[in-house]
């Protein structure tokens, strides 16, 4: 029979203490930064070289406990491997690093309970402070026991208009979109739009309708149909647009996946993108924007700088900084590809 190997055992602050040969109160002082009560530099110096070559590692749960901070930040999302739920993470970690904080992450997959569990849990590790991301852009109904920390909504929104929120400013990105078609010289601009109702719905409509104000066109109803956020909606409803008599000579999709059904009914009638017809999506979803032929003009999603943004606001809650605005957006910027 082989020999089992005994672990480890880890190394306590009173074995730092006897390497050191110091009391353990002195090295609970130094290793806990405190430096209000005074010590002699070379009682620190040892201890700090006693902790390393004894390879001491502090107990964060303990240290958690005593001080009631943790240095670490939960971020709740409902499904972690989306590719933007990645891109919020990152946005938030990066963030948080600069200010020697981390984030415990937890998966709900849109599970009431399993969302409740999973603040539960992380409140139990003592979390300073919450992220609850969301990976489309809606009103949620955060748990109640969320108020127990400071919490930020990435995203989306409280409907109850109990915790902050960050979330993209969709209204922009929809001007944003219909005005470089607008600078490219189209006039008969069509738009296929998401299920009516939704915020991105909303906010984009908004803005295609605000360009074509500003540049003193006439809003035509019948260049506004309303697709289903699928490729197979999109090749419908561009289907519509290239039936009218006076069709449109450039399409606004409120996103990539209808743009890319509304790329195959453009090239079954035909016609060329762009010479032909211009085509602009939204949320730059990478694997399809930059795959397309010709590839996808579309706006993007910041989700990254939104996670980002929610840590900055939380950070300041935090730090005990009032916090005015209750909803924060954050930009969406325009990325040129070859479709206009």
């Amino acid at each position: 029979m082989s020999k089992k190997t005994p672990q480890t055992r880890a190394v306590t602050m009173q074995d730092v203490a006897r390497h050191a040969g110091v009391s353990r109160t002195a090295v609970s002082l130094v290793l806990n930064d405190r430096f209000d009560v005074t010590l002699a530099s070379d009682t620190r110096e040892r201890v700090m070289s006693s902790a390393t070559e004894l390879g001491y590692r502090p107990n964060a749960g303990a240290r958690a406990l005593a001080q009631q901070r943790s240095d670490w930040y939960g971020l709740v999302t409902e499904i972690v491997t989306a590719p933007f739920a990645v891109d919020v993470i990152k946005g938030a970690q990066d963030r948080a690093m600069t200010d020697d904080k981390y984030l415990l992450i937890a998966s709900t997959e849109s599970d009431p309970a399993a969302e409740t569990t999973a603040i539960e849990r992380l409140l139990e590790q003592r979390v300073e402070g919450l992220i609850y991301a969301a990976t489309w852009h809606r009103g949620v109904s955060v748990p109640d026991i969320a108020s127990e920390v400071p919490t930020v909504l990435v995203n989306c929104f409280d409907r109850d208009g109990r915790f902050p929120s960050v979330v993209p400013d969709e209204r922009a990105g929809g001007y944003r979109a219909t005005a470089r078609l607008l600078r490219a010289g189209h006039r008969r601009i069509g738009f296929i739009n998401l299920d009516p109702g939704i915020p991105a719905a909303i906010g984009r409509r908004q803005g295609y309708l605000a360009a074509l104000a500003d540049a003193g066109i006439p809003a035509d109803e019948q260049w506004q149909v309303t697709g289903h956020a699928t490729a197979d909606s999109g090749f419908a409803a561009a289907e519509v647009l290239l039936d009218l008599a006076d069709p449109p000579s450039a399409i606004f999709c409120a996103n990539d996946r209808m743009a890319m059904g509304a790329y195959d009914a453009i090239k079954e009638r035909g016609l060329r993108i762009p010479d032909d017809i211009a085509v602009i999506g939204f949320d730059n979803q990478e694997l399809i924007a930059g795959y397309l032929r010709p590839a996808l003009t579309t706006v993007a999603l910041p989700f990254e700088q939104m996670g980002a943004r929610g840590v900055d606001i939380l950070a300041a809650i935090t730090a005990g900084e009032p916090t005015v605005t209750k909803r924060v957006t954050v930009d969406c910027p325009l990325l040129e590809r070859s479709s206009v």
